[in-house]
């Protein structure tokens, strides 16, 4: 007879645990919202290791380029720098025969002085390209003693398409840093997502409803954090979810 009484005196110790408190909640809807808030925050997690795996792969892919991209404008900037050097030789060429036939009119010897020019015109159509034989009849009309690499910009179209170049390897660069940065902060993400999932799954080796709440709040307030801060993080470039199924 005892022993019946202290077993339904424990059945209902343990049904009036299990039983919420006025105002409070009970175990059964407790294990439910954790059910809920376990499967959200998994798919929030696996939603940030995809996005921060596909920043990673756009890092890479722009690090990748932007290397390339970098190899071939230093070499066209080498080779703007060889054509640069030529024509400056050419150009000493042409000035050198310019000034000897100055020095053949001073002397009244015309006909020395139209050979030196119809070699001096042959020199510039056979190794002149169109800019720069532009530049050299821009510096014979100036008023004072002007070279070809005087005239504005005329330097700067040597490097142009190299520059251009290498302007867009750094774009790709900077991009790709941006890239490394935004997949690092979804990293950030879900490992705070797998500190709620570890708090989740903690819950229910406290006995008593009062602490399993208290660690239930304090993971979704975890939760929310880390899906606001995810909010926040650009996702990546071109990025279009349509078009995994859509092909």
């Amino acid at each position: 007879m005892a022993d019946e009484q202290k077993t339904v005196a424990a059945e209902e110790v343990a049904v009036s645990e299990a039983a919420p408190k006025k105002g409070g909640i009970s175990e059964a809807k407790l294990e439910i919202i954790i059910a809920i808030l376990l499967g959200v925050t998994a798919i929030l997690m696996a939603w940030a290791g995809w996005i921060s795996s596909l920043h990673g792969g756009n890092q890479a892919t722009n690090y990748t380029q932007s290397n390339n991209l970098s190899a071939m404008g230093n070499s066209m900037y080498n080779e703007a720098a060889q054509y640069y050097m030529q024509d400056m030789l050419l150009w000493n060429q042409i000035y050198d025969y310019a000034f000897d036939a100055e020095i053949a009119n001073m002397k009244g010897e015309t006909d020395e002085a139209d050979m030196i020019y119809a070699k001096i015109e042959t020199l510039m159509n056979d190794n002149c390209t169109e800019e720069f034989y532009d530049a050299i009849e821009w510096a014979w009309d100036q008023d004072y003693d002007a070279t070809p690499f005087d005239k504005e910009g005329y330097v700067d179209s040597y490097f142009a398409e190299a520059n251009a170049v290498l302007d867009e390897a750094d774009a790709l660069l900077e991009q790709g840093k941006t890239d490394n940065a935004n997949g690092d902060a979804y990293g950030l993400v879900s490992v705070i997502y797998s500190v709620v999932l570890f708090l989740l799954g903690i819950v229910g080796i406290f006995k008593k409803i009062p602490n399993r709440v208290v660690i239930t709040i304090f993971a979704v307030v975890l939760l929310v954090i880390a899906t606001i801060f995810m909010l926040t993080i650009p996702l990546p470039t071109g990025f279009n979810i349509m078009s995994y199924f859509v092909h």
